[in-house]
């Protein structure tokens, strides 16, 4: 057992789970407040990782991150106005720009399937030389990218607690509702699709950056492997109670995640079936609350029968 947990995979399982949590924290605006099915996610993520991974070659590692917000606000933005001007289906309509940013990712990375960023400078290579490495020594990267994502998480809990931010939680509760009060869900569901994908855009750059590598196909499964975190953090925290709790519940779901994909990695599972093991864990996730209230339902009429049968028992007697 001591094989399995060891200080590098909680370490690595940290690092990946904050860097993969923007992701997760995507779905939660897309998936949770606007109840939207957004499928740009694959296409957008890697969309950021190939931006990022570009402006860091050009040597610049922190502008690399803005660039990938703001690629990703802008795949959120075609999204939107698929679904809110044109009419398509929020499904088709992240399917089509999934499809489409194949070509504009490649078209990024100067249609190469693969980016190398050996030698160039990032984020965590700068951290590493300055003071970062001298206080936090081999933890450099996990307190980089937590306090990245603690401040991503606390701006995103601040805006969601402002009148515009109201505005597009309830957009998500009752969009008629929301048109006979005088706002514009047009314009909600567009600042919420592109918020959302900002902060895709952004973990793929991280991701880039971390693995000094961009790959075409980095972002294939994205999906599947954001709404396992977000379905694992709505299990750990719950899906009620204030908006900052319920954005640590999918933080920590996004770690948790990471910890079992790496145990199951240490346990000889192939690299080829980590895509089963996700859609086993969404599987679970999803299923447990249903199994639960089922069991305790069960428990329930196995109480009631067995309390009728004995009042039963004692009259007959």
């Amino acid at each position: 057992m001591s094989s399995i947990f060891t200080v590098s995979i909680f370490q690595s399982a940290l690092e990946l789970g904050c860097i993969y949590a923007l992701v997760a924290l995507a779905l939660f605006i897309s998936f949770t407040i606007l109840n939207i099915a957004d499928l740009t996610t694959d296409g957008c993520f890697t969309l950021g990782c190939a931006v990022g991974a570009m402006v860091t070659l050009a040597g610049h590692p922190f502008l690399a991150l803005f660039a990938a917000l703001i690629s990703g606000a802008m795949a959120g933005f075609v999204t939107a106005f698929l679904q809110t001007k044109l009419g398509v289906e929020s499904i088709l309509a992240g399917i089509i720009v999934n499809t489409g940013l194949y070509t504009v990712n490649i078209a990024v990375m100067g249609f190469s399937s693969l980016t190398n960023l050996f030698g160039c400078d990032t984020i965590f290579s700068l951290g590493k030389d300055g003071f970062a490495c001298t206080i936090f020594g081999d933890w450099f990267k996990v307190v980089i990218v937590a306090v990245l994502v603690m401040g991503i998480a606390l701006l995103l809990w601040w805006f969601l607690g402002t009148t515009l931010g109201m505005s597009i939680r309830a957009t998500g509760d009752n969009a008629e509702m929301v048109k006979s009060s005088s706002i514009n869900p047009t314009f909600t569901i567009t600042v919420g699709l592109c918020l959302a994908n900002s902060l895709t855009g952004l973990s793929g750059a991280l991701i880039a950056q971390y693995q000094k590598s961009a790959d075409i196909n980095i972002g294939t499964g994205m999906v599947t492997i954001s709404l396992a975190s977000l379905i694992i953090g709505q299990s750990l925290i719950g899906n009620k109670g204030s908006t900052l709790r319920r954005i640590i519940g999918t933080i920590l779901g996004s770690v948790l995640y990471r910890f079992i994909v790496a145990i199951a990695l240490r346990l000889s599972v192939p690299a080829e079936a980590l895509k089963l093991v996700s859609a086993l864990i969404v599987a679970v996730a999803i299923a447990a609350p249903y199994v639960r209230r089922k069991t305790a339902l069960k428990k329930r009429e196995f109480e009631n029968y067995r309390g009728n049968h004995g009042r039963e028992v004692k009259e007959n007697a």
